[in-house]
């Protein structure tokens, strides 16, 4: 190092990072392991991993606490050989998608709920938002569904309104 008047401290650390920021990036990515640890398998398969990686992951399934821990920093580890940036896009991406959705999840749910409430405006609105939708048939399911919910019964004729609704949904 270079002190008085040949220099200073600084001029040495140009470009360099600290301990701590490198600390700082390390727990970071072992974070962004353990985002994927809690991600369900069909959508690590989405994910573009190096094969090391992807065997690491598979192999956490099941783990529990120390020896999850342990994978877990491994899994960290990993992470700095890989496209992590990549892996954080990706991992973004399926989440926006995953709430959107529970959003249309939602969505289903409120006017299956307002078509029992027998709210009038609401299937004027699903005739509109659906090409293929059957007023007569969500009209006998939903004098059904009031029936089932006055007799103290299953709702059957509710989740029959939900699923026709996901279908029309799914048509269009």
């Amino acid at each position: 190092m270079k002190f008085g008047k040949q220099g200073n401290y600084e001029d040495d650390l140009d470009g360099e990072i600290s301990k701590s920021q490198i600390k700082r990036e390390l727990l970071a990515l072992k974070a962004l392991g353990k985002e994927l640890v809690e991600l369900p398998f069909r959508d690590i398969e989405k994910l573009n991993l190096s094969e090391r990686l992807h065997d690491a992951l598979v192999k956490v399934q099941g783990m529990q606490k120390g020896a999850l821990k342990r994978q877990i920093s491994t899994i960290g580890g990993l992470m700095v050989h890989e496209d992590y940036e990549h892996i954080r896009a990706s991992l973004d991406k399926i989440r926006q998608a995953h709430n959107g959705q529970i959003k249309e999840f939602h969505q289903l749910e409120l006017w299956r709920d307002q078509l029992i409430a027998e709210d009038n405006e609401v299937l004027s609105t699903l005739r509109n938002e659906f090409d293929n939708f059957d007023m007569q048939h969500v009209r006998q399911l939903v004098r059904n569904a009031n029936k089932e919910l006055s007799q103290n019964k299953p709702a059957k004729s509710a989740r029959l309104i939900f699923k026709y609704l996901q279908q029309c949904q799914a048509e269009s």
